[in-house]
This record gives C-alpha cells, sequence and structure tokens, in this order.
C-alpha cells in the first residue's frame, strides 16, 4: 500500500510574459507590428479635422505612419476595425463580403480578435452615406466651419442601415476572429450625435436587431443610452464602451453618472474605452494619465483604443502598469499535489489562482493539466468555468484519472489555459513554462509491480 504524502508549491506574482488575448491596448485600422499613424498636433481652429484622413479603415495612402520612430507602442491582441457602410454595401442589396473577409483573415494571420463597428458615415464629404441612399433620403452635409456631421432623420435610413447590419451578422456572426461588434448609433462615426431627433423606440430597434444578427458574438453599446444594456438583457448582456476618454468633462462627468445607473455590468460583460485624440495629444494639453489610469481600473476596463498613434516615451511605464491591471491577469498562487500515485488512480491537485486584474476573462477557456514524462504527454481537460474568476483568489480542484497502462516514473505536473485566438495563454507568474503549459509540481507514478516490490 503506497502512503500518498501531499505537496503545496508556491509561486510569486511576476507580470505576464506576453499579451494575452482579448485585452489591452488595441491597434486601430492597422493590424499588429504594422505601422501606426504619425502624432498629430490639433488645431483647435481647424475644427479638429486633421485626423479625418485615419478615421475609417482602410485608410487614405497619403497618411503620415511614421508613429514608432516618435514614441512607443505596446503590443497588441485586439485590432479595432471601423468601417464605412458604403464599403459594405456599394450598391443597394449588394454586399461586399470580401472586404470583410480580408479583414478577418488579415486579423487571424496577426493573431488579433477583431472588434468591428460599421459606420453609416464619418464626417468628410468622402466619408459619406453610400451613393445611392442620396437618392432616397436627404442626406445632410456637414455645416460649414463644423467638425460634426448630422445623420439623416428619415426613418428609411436607418431601415436600411440596419438591412445591412442584418446581412454583416447572417454571414460572420459564427467566424472565430470576429470578437465584438460595436453598435453603430445615428451620427457621425455610429456614436451618438444629436439622439434627441430621432424616436426613443429607434434605439430598441437597434438593439433587437444588432442582437438578432449576431446571436453569438459579444456586442458592445454607446455609454450614450445607459438604459438599453438593461433591455438587451432578454437578448444578451451588452458590453459597454466609452469614447472620448481623457477629456476631463467624459471622464469626470459624462462617465460617472452613466455607469453608476450600471455598476454591476462589468461582472457579466466587457468594458472598453477609446481616447478623445491620443496620447500625446493628452500630454499637450496637460491632462495628467495617472488619475484616468485609476479611475478606468475602478470601472473595470478590459480593453482601451488610444488611435494607434505614438505614446509618450516617458508615459511607458505608466502604460505598462495599466495594461498589467487592464482585463484578466491570472496568477498561480499554489498548487497541492499528490507526490505518489498509481496507475489507474484519480489524482486531485488544488490550485489557487488570484485574478490580479479587475475584470474576468469572458471567454470559456479550457483549463487543461498534463502529466509529462517518458517522453509522453497526457493531457485531462478540467470541467472549470474561468469566466467565474472575477478579481481575487479563486480555489479550484483539478481532477484525473491516471491511464492504466501508465509507465513507472517521474511525470511533471502542468497547466495551461488553452485559446483558439494565440498561442499561449500566460499566467502572471514565477512558475517555469514550458510553451504553453506551466510546470507546477511533481510526481512519482508506480505501476502495480512497483508497489508490490515497495511494499
Amino acid at each position: 500500500m503506497l502512503r500518498n504524502p501531499t505537496k503545496t508549491n508556491r509561486f510569486e506574482y511576476r507580470v505576464e510574459e506576453g499579451q494575452n488575448p482579448y485585452i489591452g491596448f488595441m491597434s486601430f485600422q492597422h493590424f499588429r507590428g504594422e505601422k501606426m499613424y504619425s502624432d498629430i498636433v490639433v488645431k483647435p481652429e481647424n475644427k479638429m479635422t486633421e485626423t479625418e484622413r485615419v478615421e475609417c479603415y482602410p485608410i487614405s495612402a497619403d497618411a503620415e505612419e511614421n508613429g514608432r520612430n516618435e514614441g512607443w507602442y505596446p503590443d497588441s491582441s485586439v485590432v479595432y476595425i471601423r468601417i464605412l457602410w458604403k464599403e459594405f454595401e456599394p450598391e443597394q442589396g449588394v454586399y461586399n463580403y470580401d472586404f470583410i473577409e480580408e479583414i478577418l483573415n488579415e486579423a487571424k494571420r496577426h493573431q488579433q480578435t477583431v472588434t468591428f463597428r460599421l459606420m453609416a458615415h464619418s464626417t468628410r464629404a468622402e466619408d459619406d452615406v453610400p451613393e445611392w441612399l442620396k437618392s432616397l433620403v436627404d442626406c445632410p452635409e456637414r455645416p460649414p466651419m463644423e467638425r460634426v456631421k448630422a445623420s439623416p432623420t428619415d426613418p428609411l435610413f436607418m431601415e436600411l442601415f440596419l438591412k445591412a447590419v442584418t446581412a454583416l451578422g447572417n454571414r460572420f456572426d459564427s467566424n472565430p476572429w470576429l470578437d465584438a461588434v460595436d453598435i453603430s448609433l445615428p451620427g457621425a462615426w455610429g456614436e451618438g450625435n444629436r439622439l434627441k431627433l430621432y424616436p426613443e423606440d429607434l434605439f430598441k430597434t437597434i438593439i433587437d436587431t444588432y442582437a438578432a444578427a449576431f446571436p453569438t458574438t459579444q456586442l458592445l453599446t454607446q455609454l450614450t443610452r445607459p438604459h438599453l444594456v438593461e433591455y438587451a438583457k432578454k437578448y444578451t448582456e451588452l458590453g459597454w464602451r466609452g469614447d472620448g476618454l481623457g477629456e476631463p468633462s467624459h471622464t469626470e462627468e459624462h462617465y460617472p453618472a452613466r455607469i453608476e445607473k450600471m455598476p454591476e455590468q462589468w461582472r457579466l460583460a466587457p468594458v472598453s474605452f477609446e481616447a478623445y485624440w491620443w496620447l500625446c495629444e493628452w500630454k499637450r494639453q496637460g491632462w495628467e494619465i495617472d488619475p484616468i489610469i485609476e479611475k478606468t481600473l475602478e470601472w473595470h476596463i478590459s480593453s482601451f483604443n488610444p488611435k494607434s498613434m505614438p505614446i509618450p516615451t516617458e508615459w511607458k511605464e505608466k502604460c505598462e502598469y495599466w495594461i498589467s491591471r487592464m482585463g484578466y491577469h491570472f496568477s498561480i498562487e499554489s498548487v497541492a499535489f499528490p507526490q505518489e500515485a498509481s496507475a489507474e488512480d484519480e489524482i486531485c491537485l488544488t490550485l489557487a489562482v488570484n485574478n490580479v486584474g479587475v475584470a474576468p476573462c469572458y471567454k470559456s477557456l479550457p483549463l487543461v493539466l498534463r502529466l509529462a514524462g517518458g517522453g509522453q504527454n497526457y493531457e485531462f481537460e478540467q470541467s472549470i468555468d474561468i469566466r467565474r474568476w472575477l478579481p481575487g483568489t479563486h480555489t479550484e480542484n483539478l481532477m484525473a484519472k491516471l491511464p492504466k497502462h501508465l509507465a513507472s516514473g517521474e511525470y511533471t505536473l502542468e497547466i495551461a489555459l488553452t485559446s483558439p485566438h494565440a498561442d499561449v495563454v500566460y499566467f502572471a507568474t514565477d512558475a517555469p513554462r514550458k510553451g504553453a503549459f506551466y510546470q507546477v509540481g511533481s510526481i512519482t507514478v508506480h505501476t502495480a509491480e512497483t508497489e508490490d516490490n515497495n511494499g
């Protein structure tokens, strides 16, 4: 009879070796590692129109892209892409599916998931609604000396736009690289300009349409209408995103008043922000980054779109701290395990993991226990839902029924989280890593013969 002593290995927190999927800084209209936009100095006398060439995908060929030589930018596992309606539906009822397919394939090549928005229009004349729509409804132009242009108020406008949304969802909802869709509202960029011009029932229709078109894709909605999060619960759990992060009135007044109406939604769906301007401009404006970071962490941010423009080098350390808390970050605190077992035994390990981030992982990523030894690997997928790992420490029992013909010898105990979107899901730990697996202990396995000899 074997004695079965247990051992507990303890580990220390260490920042992950790489960027995990679904969280962190997004690349905007660019893919991982590509050139970035050059820094742009905002000139209020120009009505802040300097960035119009880089607001729609694909960006203008004449846009300057020297950003990586002008500052710092972190790795990105999420790409935020927004395109114009006219690119997707150049003729009424004719959809350019190949264009969207190309975006998703490019994201796959760069091992990035896509957060996507279909925009009815942007601001400048070149980025307007489809030409065919202008013969059907009155389409406003941008007023002279104004930055933002309004959307049509004719109900046919949103009816036809939502048909395009339905076509988009019917074709791409099941694409594994399409991670989230950002719901478009009326107004420039789909961000909700002059919403009082539209009937309140329209916003429910928008939610109805997106929920039907994207039943499996995470949907995000603007903070402009927080009550829509509650309305959508009959279909899905909406994440939300805040445009204009950094600008004082947004950060100190606009956001808090709306977030307090849904303080627990972060537990169920992700929180994302987009920068007002970009971080070099924040610095020129004299906006302190530290309180912005802390506020977003209090609001349980998972991702941030800084517009793919350079970040001031002197803010690199601050942003690295921000990223190290943004979303989920799982630190292995301890693993208790039996030191010996026999073939056909069921063994149990006790894992203590601390989510040192500010949000859960909203994906049901499989947790796998592996025994490695003698040139063989034996994997045991666990029935554990890591989406329950909110910030704080969690204890889980990992089970494995050892194979009947498992050879005697020493085996390494290893654990991994697996994702179809990343080669490695990193733990924030000093446990040694081999590929995707972290080595947390070892166990001696005896066959019946060796057990008798030891007996």
